[in-house]
Formats: C-alpha cells, sequence, structure tokens
C-alpha cells in the first residue's frame, strides 16, 4: 500500500467549527476552480512509469481523491491527526478491533451498547478469542473493576449510549484505560463532533456510524474512525507496518480488507458534514421541547433526555458537551403501549436509523436492539426511542400527544 500526498495544504486546525467543516479537505479545484471536491468515479489511476504516482494514487480501494477530502474534513471536525471512511459504521468498528485485538485480549463495553456494536464483538470476536464484559461506564469504579490488567485492550464508549442516553465521563475512563494500557475509543455518533470532543478529552480514538448525523438525510451509509495525534496501539502490540502507530495500523487494514466508501458515498456525507451545525442546532431545540412535553405528560413514565436536570448524567453531559443532542428515549409503562404509540405517529416514521433531517420512532426491544435480547444489554420492553427531526416543532408534539393517546387505549 502507498501512502497517498493529501493534496489540501491548508490549514484549518485554527478555525471555528462550521469553517473546518466546510473547508478542511476541501480547497477549490486546481484544474477548474470548482468549490465542491469532484467525484472521482474511478478504480484505478495513470501511472507515470512504474511507481510513478500522480499525488499518490494508484487504486481506489487504497485512496480517492473525493474519500481523501471526506477523510481530511473529518479528522478536522474531530481534532484529529488522521481519518478514515468507510462502508458502513460497523465496517469502522470492525476494522478498529481487528487492528487492535488479538485472541485471548478483552473488552469493555456499555451494559446498553449498541446491538449491532454488541453483536460484533460478542457473536464476530467471541468465536475468535475475544472475551468482554457489559459494565455501566456511567460508573467509573465499575469500569476499573472491569479492566483486566495486561489482557485488557480496549475500553469501548459510547456517550451517549444507544438506546439509554447513559453519559459516561470520557477524561476520567480515558485515564483508567491509559493506565491499563488500553485504548480508549468513543463512539461519538449521538453526540457528533459539533457538541463533542472525545480527543480533546483524552479518548484514543473516535468512531462514527456517519449515516447518522453526519451524513444527516437518510441517504448514505457510512462510517468513520478519527484517530488522535500520536496514538498508539495497546501496549505490547506491533503494528502489521512493524510500528505501534494506530494511525499506521488503521491505514493498513482499511486497505487490506478493503471496506472503504465509494467516492459517491463519501461526496455525499461531506456534503452532510457541511450543514451538520446548524442542522444539530435545530435538532437539539426540537427535542428540549419535546422532552419538556414529553415529562409533563401523563401516559409516560419516564423521559430519558440528557438535557434534563434529573437525567443522572446531566452534570458530566454539560461538562464535556456543548449541547444534548437529539435523541430521546421515553418509557410508557407496558410494550403494548409502547408498540402502539411507535404504530400511531404521522410526522415521526416508524423506522431504524437516526439522525437524518426529519423525525423517527422506533421500538428498540424489537427493532434496533433485538440482537441482545435476552443478554445483559437487553433493553427494556416498553422503551421507545425518537430520533427528532429538524421540523417544526409544534407537528412534532402534536403528532406525539395523539399518538400517546392511541397508546394509553392499547
Amino acid at each position: 500500500m502507498t501512502n497517498h500526498a493529501h493534496p489540501q495544504d491548508d490549514d484549518w486546525s485554527s478555525a471555528g467549527f462550521s469553517t473546518r467543516a466546510i473547508h478542511a479537505g476541501q480547497d477549490p479545484d486546481p484544474t477548474t476552480g470548482a468549490v465542491v471536491p469532484p467525484i472521482y468515479a474511478t478504480s484505478t489511476y495513470k501511472q507515470d512509469g512504474v511507481g510513478g504516482l500522480r499525488g499518490g494514487y494508484e487504486y481506489s480501494r487504497s485512496a480517492n481523491p473525493t474519500r481523501t477530502a471526506l477523510e481530511s474534513a473529518l479528522a478536522a471536525a474531530e481534532g484529529g491527526a488522521a481519518g478514515f471512511a468507510f462502508a458502513s459504521g460497523l465496517a469502522a468498528e470492525d476494522t478498529l478491533l481487528r487492528a487492535t485485538l488479538r485472541p485471548g485480549d478483552h473488552v469493555v463495553v456499555p451494559n446498553d451498547a449498541y446491538g449491532g456494536t454488541y453483536r460484533l464483538i460478542a457473536r464476530v470476536f467471541g468465536p475468535w478469542g475475544i472475551e468482554h464484559t457489559p459494565v455501566d461506564l456511567s460508573d467509573a469504579d465499575a469500569v476499573v473493576a472491569a479492566i483486566q490488567p495486561g489482557r485488557t485492550k480496549v475500553v469501548w464508549v459510547e456517550t451517549p449510549t444507544n438506546p439509554l442516553l447513559g453519559i459516561a465521563d470520557i477524561a476520567v475512563l480515558a485515564a483508567h484505560a491509559r493506565a491499563a494500557g488500553a485504548l480508549l475509543v468513543v463512539d461519538n455518533t449521538f453526540a457528533t463532533p459539533y457538541l463533542q470532543q472525545p480527543l480533546a478529552l483524552g479518548a484514543d480514538v473516535v468512531v462514527h456510524s456517519t449515516t447518522k448525523y453526519i451524513g444527516g438525510h437518510s441517504d448514505v451509509v457510512g462510517g468513520a474512525l478519527v484517530v488522535a495525534d500520536g496514538a498508539q496501539l495497546p501496549v505490547d502490540l506491533e503494528g502489521p507496518t512493524g510500528t505501534t502507530s494506530l494511525a499506521d495500523a488503521v491505514r493498513f487494514h482499511q486497505n487490506a480488507s478493503g471496506a472503504v466508501a465509494g467516492p459517491f458515498d463519501a461526496w455525499l456525507t461531506l456534503r452532510g458534514l457541511k450543514t451538520l451545525a446548524v442542522r444539530m442546532d435545530r435538532h437539539q431545540s426540537n427535542a428540549r421541547a419535546v422532552a419538556d412535553f414529553l415529562v409533563a405528560h401523563d401516559a409516560v413514565t419516564s423521559v430519558i433526555y440528557p438535557g434534563l436536570d434529573s437525567h443522572p448524567g446531566h452534570e458530566v453531559a454539560a461538562r464535556q458537551m456543548t449541547g444534548f443532542g437529539g435523541m430521546i428515549s421515553f418509557r410508557t409503562g407496558s410494550e403494548a403501549s409502547a408498540l402502539a404509540v411507535c404504530a400511531a405517529t404521522h410526522v415521526f416514521t416508524l423506522a431504524e436509523s437516526l439522525g437524518g433531517v426529519e423525525s423517527l420512532i422506533e421500538h428498540p426491544h424489537q427493532m434496533t436492539h433485538g440482537s441482545v435480547a435476552g443478554t445483559a444489554l437487553e433493553v427494556p420492553d416498553d422503551l421507545v426511542r425518537l430520533s427528532v427531526g429538524i421540523e417544526d416543532v409544534a407537528d412534532l408534539i402534536a403528532d406525539l400527544d395523539a399518538a400517546l393517546a392511541a397508546g394509553r387505549d392499547a
């Protein structure tokens, strides 16, 4: 694999978030002046003699200029040293785990992790000899107790978690992971780099399903990793390139496994990233209004939203986030009522996924988290998860009010 040169040389690291998201890695095309990076729909590149690569490009699995633009922009958005774009969030996770784990290693995972992450670690990596321990990440002492010195190589963090919106103190857990020679990995999909910067808090690598808020329009599937400057592999591990650099190992595995983002998917994701900040402002303002409405509704038994003072992680979230996001979970008291609410909405669409401009509603127990049924990660059967979109908030509240009335009659 050849290390390709990034054609964009401007340093946007000192600029604000929105400026970085719009400009980093996205200089106007030098040939035409186009302000949007082109979609390089090519699989291979002419060489000027054997080994004479133009800009370092030889084959689009290894590197593609449209993907380079996205990877540069993602790294800048997260304040990291290197970004890597994949065909899905789980492809990103799989590549990271292959790069950092060996048979016999151990992983600490959230006790309410995303079902796909748990399925990957338990059912794909488990037979490969990887053990895992689910733990409440909001309890730092419990995390420390779960770490097995010499065996734990990764502490996997979601904050907020999916779907129970638990909050973990990134800086505290980073210190504990580092002391054990393990990596702290933070899935930043729910918070987004606009609201939370895990690398600045000590994390080694950030994971994204770019399908969600970064893409933002429910029209592309993708994933990403962003590695911190100077991040190293877990203690005593050497990567396939003969170094201990985490970025080197991820880069090798990205090319060797090949689950990369295609150029059109990279282009769509890059377009979404540019408007992330303005969309998140609306997502979270709508979410707060919806959360307040749900708190006051007599058909709702509890509301889980980090922006509420009642949330046990509110203080930590307020300290490490600049906003509380667009995800809300609530309980209705019975599975029947939860299913009835999910079936009765009109503005909220019954669908899996999240983070698009349209509002979605789902029943995690039977939908996104069905893969953890019967495990320590099983979620309550009366839980409803909302991805609050950017529609007019009065319409969202009226829709939920009608749906909750239907749920009461179930």
